[in-house]
Formats: structure tokens, sequence, C-alpha cells
């Protein structure tokens, strides 16, 4: 009679990591560093900034810094979170709101999932 075959290893239930991050912003509210280009150019010239993030996004210029905008693309992406937290943070902080929307744009052009 065989002997059952012995388990060295558990097996390990795993998701890849690009399905992970897909559905959560890609850098932090404060994470300005990660990008210096897009954190300069939301401190020195934030209109410009906030007409590429609208562009980015196919909306109206003037919509690049609205709760609407931030909303949208929390949505579009399955991002967790409210209106309620994207009006407290688009109120508190503006810049940061927008620069953090940038970043996750270009992150996600680079990656290819962006749409």
């Amino acid at each position: 009679m065989a002997s059952p075959p012995v388990v060295t290893t558990q097996p390990q239930y795993s998701m890849p990591v690009s399905s992970i991050s897909i559905n959560m912003w890609q850098t932090g509210l404060m994470d300005c560093c990660t990008d210096c280009g897009v954190c300069f150019c939301g401190m020195f010239c934030f209109p410009c900034l906030a007409c590429q993030v609208a562009g980015d996004m196919n909306e109206c210029c003037l919509c690049g810094t609205s709760v609407a905008m931030r909303t949208l693309y929390r949505t579009r992406y399955n991002i967790p979170g409210s209106i309620c937290s994207d009006c407290c943070i688009t109120t508190c902080c503006l810049v940061c709101s927008v620069c953090q929307l940038k970043r996750d744009i270009n992150r996600r052009r680079a990656r290819g999932i962006f749409w």
C-alpha cells in the first residue's frame, strides 16, 4: 500500500500585484516627492496643471479642480472613497488633490491602464 504524499508547502492564494493596485490611488495625497515635476507645476502654475488633468480626462478645462472631476476619476477606476471625502480633500488640499490626480494619470498611462 502506497503512503499518501506529504505536503511540504501550503498552497497560497495571491492576486497579481497589478490587479490589486488598479483599484487604488497609485500615490498618496501628500506624495509630492514621487513626481517633483507635477508638484512644482501644481505649486507654481496651478491653472496649467488643472487644465492638463481636465484635458487628460477629455473634460472642460474649468473642471480640473472640481469635486466632480475627482469623483468621476475615482469611480471610473473603482477607487474606494465617497463624494464627502472628495469634497473634504478638494476643499482642504486642492493643490495636493490635483497633483495626486495628475500623478495617478501619469502612472496609469505608463502602465497602459489609463482610459
